[in-house]
């Protein structure tokens, strides 16, 4: 389903997008990035501790990394209440992701991955290309909603174009 080249460049993109909407909100104060706006998480912060979060609960199910902090979705948003705080858990993790890719190997990537979801309230079994592809894409599903918070507050987040990553 997917290759380790797969798993690299998407990390690659993570980290790259990641830099681009937090150095837009960089610009914002900590009232208008903790201001509610109607996203599914609430606020700018609230979204970026929540896509922390979940890149977290996921690299301790696929790579032994430790567990967040926040212990549920519902905390997810709270994880970090400092701006400086999140901004540097978020560089370390992404780091921590980039890592991971590069030791991924083929094999790394077959089989499934037994866990308990806390969302679905019951243990499940997927397989493990699955579910690194899902790693991905809630972080592009949440960086999304960032992005669209981060433009109506008049910030300039780069491109969001795979195609463009250097």
């Amino acid at each position: 389903m997917i290759t380790p080249t797969y798993v690299r460049t998407m990390a690659a993109y993570n980290r790259w997008q990641n830099r681009s909407l937090y150095g837009a909100a960089e610009n914002l104060g900590d009232e208008q990035r903790k201001e509610p706006r109607g996203a599914f998480f609430g606020s700018i912060h609230a979204t970026l501790n929540h896509v922390l979060w979940g890149d977290q609960t996921w690299m301790s199910r696929l790579a032994g990394t430790p567990t967040p902090k926040a212990k549920s979705i519902k905390d997810s948003v709270a994880q970090y209440d400092s701006w400086g705080e999140l901004k540097a858990a978020r560089v370390a993790f992404d780091e921590t992701i980039i890592g991971w890719a590069e030791r991924l190997d083929t094999a790394a990537l077959e089989g499934n991955l037994t866990w308990f979801s806390g969302a679905a309230g019951r243990e499940l079994t997927k397989p493990k290309g699955l579910l690194i592809t899902h790693l991905f894409n809630h972080q592009a599903h949440h960086r999304g909603q960032v992005h669209c918070m981060l433009t109506q507050c008049g910030a300039r987040p780069a491109d969001t174009d795979l195609p463009i990553l250097a």
